[in-house]
């Protein structure tokens, strides 16, 4: 009997160690969240959520007296080639740093990336399971090849024709300067690219 009441008590000992181990887990998990949240309070004011007004914005979120915006001047050929459907460009770019700071390299969009075979954009895209699919849209949809869009870079090079190395991310360029871009000087590049246009009846979308 005795040994009964010591397995029995044993099994509550260790029932009750877990359940204080898993308060304490979760005491953890609690503090991480709450870690540097000061605003407890539902009618405490917002001004630790909000940045304090400085040189660059006053505190009503208008232009202060040091604000300043970047100037980037285009200067673009395009050539449209609509028995093929393909648009070719090639554009100088002049890049101003009205900022502050000094610049180590510059950022390009390439929006029309987000159609080139290797994007991730669909992935991000929400769809619905069709119950049914027609045997012509399940064939375009994942067994046919994609649509080979986004651009297609020829060269990026400075304004004596060197070329100028640089690195593509998705929808984003980055370019190297030779030489780094102090405040109020400026920076002229010039790249070549086309891409193919993306039949809006097939592939849908806009371009």
């Amino acid at each position: 009997m005795a040994h009964y009441i010591s397995i029995k008590f044993m099994k509550k000992f260790f029932i009750l160690i877990q359940v204080l181990l898993g308060f304490s887990v979760f005491a953890q998990q609690d503090s991480i969240v709450q870690k540097g949240h000061e605003n407890e309070k539902k009618f405490k004011q917002l001004y630790d959520e909000f940045s304090t007004p400085n040189m660059y914005r006053a505190a009503s979120g208008a232009p202060g007296v040091a604000y300043y915006q970047q100037q980037a001047d285009y200067k673009m050929d395009i050539v449209l080639d609509d028995a093929n459907q393909k648009l070719f460009g090639t554009e100088t770019i002049t890049y101003t740093n009205n900022s502050p700071d000094t610049l180590e390299f510059l950022w390009v969009q390439l929006d029309q990336n987000v159609r080139a075979r290797t994007s991730k954009s669909p992935l991000a895209t929400s769809q619905k399971v069709q119950e049914a699919a027609i045997a012509k849209n399940f064939v375009k949809d994942n067994l046919k090849e994609k649509f080979d869009g986004g651009f297609k870079i020829e060269y990026v090079k400075d304004r004596n024709g060197n070329p100028l190395e640089y690195t593509i991310n998705s929808t984003m360029m980055r370019v190297e300067m030779p030489q780094h871009l102090a405040p109020k000087q400026s920076f002229t590049f010039s790249i070549k690219w086309w891409y193919n246009i993306n039949d809006y009846l097939v592939e849908g979308g806009r371009s």
